[in-house]
């Protein structure tokens, strides 16, 4: 027992001597937490929540135009700023003086043309129904068009998305013109009200469920990605501290001197991965915390923690261990120091790319989606996906546990072989 305190106190000793390495592990998930999880949740909260800043200038000379916009305002999802004395030729340059993204442009025929083509559709539905009507001919006027102005930088789908939920008022809007229209043709006056509600009443609904285990219903935000994202990257980055520690032993005869104290090499790199272990959890603790107590007081969203505390545990722990085994593999192939901190820090942020850490999977391309399925820190994710999202089921941790168990495994042995290669063990 004192053989293993002796080497843990040693451990211990080179740790908190190695500030550069601290402040890695446990700074930077600090400031990634906070700085990445802002910056993110305002671009959840501008599709999600906060209303859509439109500029609309509307020229109609009719009142459909006004029903449009109306329609946008109760429909809680744009923040309207209506301006109808802008002519559509300076649009463009007001849309970027006003510092808006997206402007709607209503022409002046608007409602002309709309009613225009609603009296041609009910004509037409009158002439197959062998029903007569009021045939007396009326200035034709051109199905309207609207005028969708965006700031060039804004993505195509965000674009797409405002266009759609305009596109659906003027659906409304239309069709409500064409009852209205087949209604008088048949003189049946004002009562064409009842079926316009009774349609929009009978629109379908529909229902978001999430697909999650245990009937949860916890909604992915910014604060459950980016918390254990970054607690993850900063978990591996350990490699620039154990990394350049190992080197540093195996360098200047350090192991070679514990081969000849009465103690096995073996509980040497047992006292090591016990302090990185517990480091690991300190670090999955404090960001944690932070995410539970601090980010909610700075009107960001409270991370949520899993019911199923086990699975936790043991998430928390394979991950801990992927990360310090690969931080011995990559101390023991390497010859220096700069080599050790170089290539270990730019593996990390390979895997981080590539592992779903800095981009989600979802967006990437499909063979670099099958790539991500060898990044340890992919998996390391997907089991914390898995507890905060999918409600922690244990089938669904098998095929993480499953690959970095193979991980840590390959890099425990690659270790072992490489020192044993160079007679320290």
């Amino acid at each position: 027992m004192f053989k293993l305190f002796s080497s843990l106190r040693k451990e211990f000793l080179l740790l908190i001597n190695d500030k550069t390495g601290l402040a890695l592990m446990f700074l930077m998930p600090l400031l990634l937490v906070f700085i990445i999880t802002i910056i993110q949740d305002s671009a959840y909260k501008m599709v999600n929540e906060n209303q859509i800043p439109l500029l609309v200038v509307n020229h109609d000379k009719g009142g459909e135009g006004d029903k449009l916009v109306k329609a946008l305002k109760s429909s809680s999802l744009f923040k309207i700023d209506s301006q109808d004395q802008i002519p559509q030729q300076s649009l463009r340059s007001e849309l970027l003086a006003r510092g808006k993204m997206i402007a709607l442009f209503i022409p002046e025929k608007f409602s002309a043309g709309l009613e225009s083509n609603a009296g041609d559709v009910s004509n037409i539905l009158m002439d197959d129904l062998g029903l007569e009507y009021d045939s007396i001919a009326k200035d034709k006027v051109d199905m309207p068009r609207l005028s969708f102005y965006h700031d060039p930088v804004l993505q195509d789908n965000y674009s797409q998305s405002v266009m759609g939920i305009v596109q659906s008022y003027m659906s409304m809007i239309e069709n409500s013109l064409m009852i209205d229209r087949m209604y008088a043709n048949m003189d049946l006056g004002d009562k064409s009200e009842v079926l316009k509600k009774k349609m929009i009443l009978n629109r379908v609904k529909i229902d978001q469920i999430v697909a999650s285990n245990n009937n949860s219903t916890a909604l992915p935000n910014s604060t459950q990605h980016n918390v254990p994202a970054w607690t993850i990257f900063a978990m591996f980055f350990m490699v620039v501290s154990l990394g350049s520690n190992i080197v540093k032993e195996r360098v200047n005869g350090s192991f070679l001197r514990l081969k000849t104290m009465p103690t096995t090499f073996m509980l040497v790199m047992f006292s090591k991965m016990a302090i990185y272990v517990v480091v690991a959890v300190f670090q999955v603790s404090l960001t944690f915390s932070m995410g539970i107590w601090i980010l909610p007081k700075l009107g960001l969203p409270t991370l949520s923690v899993p019911n199923n505390f086990l699975a936790l545990i043991a998430v928390v722990f394979v991950s801990s261990m992927a990360a310090v085994s690969y931080a011995l593999m990559i101390g023991a192939f390497s010859k220096t120091e700069q080599q050790a901190n170089g290539f270990g820090a730019i593996s990390i942020i390979i895997f981080g790319a590539i592992g779903g850490i800095l981009v989600p999977t979802f967006v990437m391309p499909g063979f670099m989606q099958y790539a991500s399925n060898f990044s340890p820190l992919h998996w390391c994710l997907e089991g914390f996906y898995v507890l905060f999202l999918k409600g922690g089921s244990w089938k669904e941790l098998g095929l993480v546990f499953s690959f970095l168990g193979i991980f840590i495994l390959i890099c425990q042995l690659a270790t072992y072989f490489k020192l044993r290669l160079e007679r320290i063990i």
